[in-house]
């Protein structure tokens, strides 16, 4: 069953690589420096590997801004983006999935019940406004740097022509890596959630797990897609909005390469932290922005005459139509997925202001007085939660926050036979140690947990001066949570 939802993410993966294949090489094929075989197949093998080596970093912000918590839903959500993308391919539109699936999630979160996480939201546009301009800004200084080298060092003509060739196959196989590491999680990051994989270990040299084995479906998928059918986006990208010489199509890819890299690495974001400096959000971006923006930043710095704008306005339209597409065919998709197939489309998530929970937001200095008539009462959504309360006090957006943390129902059950079977790379040995000792508990609450465990060792603390630490913490608390998670209701007198 598992097998037959998974099908509309493979739908998904083909669909980008018809579309965003062009992204890569369409300046390559478009400049007739590097045929279309040759090019999908370097950029098939490249985002297989990127996909199933570093595309783990993107998939928890997906995950976070709409974590869909049942498989119907999540078939149906890879679905809509799908189809999105798919129409717009048929248009000859170079659009991104990475747009397609958030629009697909927040058209979850609307017809679930489910709060759009403001904080993940915003991040991702943020990134879709840099992406383009940032790119643009790459574009132009690496073909400023490029071509006063050519000057300087007076570079034969067919000597260039040569070098140029190689550099857009390496670049382009660079770029494909990066994309299958960024935007595998619009492929199968909804997915994540309900994979029941079973981690592969070959002979004890490496391990797929769950998420990668996922991952090389969603591969495999965009390199079908690829050879299929990207060719007529290639021509779009590649001629449509301005032409491109060798040099520039080398220059354009490079920069774009380097743009979905620097929102995709792991290592690049673990270097950051560990030197105490900002690190670079690992969100999915567009890479049909990251090309669009430099190849109209060789244009502009050339003087803007020979872009199509009219183009560039086609493909601007695209990028703000394929969200908003995306989230109502999701909707409707929900809709008819839930009361035409009788498939769940969601599992409700409980919130309930028990006396606990009322204890711990009195501790923080909330009062709670007019909040009575709340307390032991359940809610089946976020949304019905916020509105009992936004009728009874007027909370900014902080408390509302607070009180949806607070109040979340989730039940786990720490057990003995769990912790044996857990997974060791998501937990350290003195992390799994300490919850050896609370084998038997039941918690109502997740803070409830991680406020024992936090007393109980410094491994499940917050550091206040290592991020890396910290960043391990957040990730090893979300699967415990998940790992622990328990069906049957509690008894009045649990955590």
């Amino acid at each position: 069953m598992f097998m037959f939802f998974l099908s509309s993410g493979l739908f998904q993966g083909w669909s980008l690589g018809a579309n965003n294949m062009s992204n890569i090489f369409g300046t390559a094929v478009g400049s007739r420096m590097i045929s279309f075989r040759k090019a999908a197949l370097i950029c098939s093998l490249a985002v297989i590997l990127g996909a199933v080596i570093s595309g783990a970093g993107v998939t928890d912000t997906l995950v976070k801004l709409g974590a869909v918590n049942a498989l119907a839903g999540a078939f149906t959500v890879a679905f809509a983006s799908a189809v999105t993308i798919f129409l717009m391919t048929k248009a000859g539109i170079p659009v991104s999935t990475s747009q397609s699936i958030i629009g697909a999630i927040v058209g979850w979160n609307l017809f679930s019940g489910f709060l759009t996480d403001p904080a993940s939201l915003t991040k991702i546009i943020t990134t879709w406004l840099i992406c383009p301009v940032l790119s643009a800004l790459f574009s132009m200084a690496a073909y400023l740097l490029i071509v006063r080298i050519i000057r300087h060092y007076q570079i034969h003509m067919f000597k260039l022509d040569s070098l140029v060739r190689y550099g857009l196959i390496l670049v382009g196989a660079f770029g494909a890596y990066s994309m299958g590491a960024n935007n595998i999680s619009t492929v199968m990051g909804v997915f994540i959630p309900v994979v029941p994989f079973p981690p592969i270990s070959f002979f004890g040299f490496f391990t797929l797990t769950a998420a990668q084995q996922l991952f090389l479906l969603g591969g495999i998928a965009i390199a079908v897609g690829v050879f299929t059918y990207s060719k007529r986006v290639i021509l779009t990208v590649g001629k449509g909005i301005m032409d491109l010489s060798p040099v520039a199509a080398f220059v354009a890819v490079l920069s774009h390469s380097l743009v979905l890299f620097l929102f995709a690495s792991k290592s690049l974001e673990q270097l950051l932290l560990s030197h105490g400096l900002p690190a670079i959000p690992l969100v999915p971006v567009s890479s049909s922005q990251a090309i669009v923006g430099a190849v109209i930043g060789i244009g502009l710095l050339k003087g803007g005459r020979s872009i199509q704008w009219k183009t560039v306005g086609s493909i601007f339209i695209g990028w703000i139509a394929t969200p908003l597409l995306a989230g109502i065919i999701c909707f409707v998709s929900l809709f008819m997925m839930q009361n035409l197939f009788q498939q769940k489309a969601y599992e409700p998530v409980t919130y309930v202001l028990s006396s606990r929970a009322l204890q711990r937001i009195d501790s923080m200095g909330v009062p709670t007085e007019s909040l009575g008539d709340l307390v032991g009462k359940e809610f089946e959504s976020a949304r019905a939660f916020r509105s009992a309360l936004a009728a009874r006090i007027s909370p900014s957006k902080e408390l509302e926050a607070l009180f949806l943390d607070v109040c979340l129902y989730h039940k786990m059950e720490i057990s003995k036979i769990k912790i044996t079977a857990m997974n060791r790379y998501k937990v350290t040995e003195e992390q799994r140690q300490a919850l050896e000792k609370m084998a038997g508990r039941i918690f109502a609450h997740t803070w409830a947990l991680d406020n024992l465990l936090a007393e109980s060792t410094p491994a499940w603390k917050v550091s206040e001066n290592n991020a890396a630490h910290n960043k391990q913490l957040a990730a090893a608390l979300l699967y415990i949570h998940d790992y622990f998670k328990a069906d049957r209701r509690l008894p009045e007198t649990n955590q």
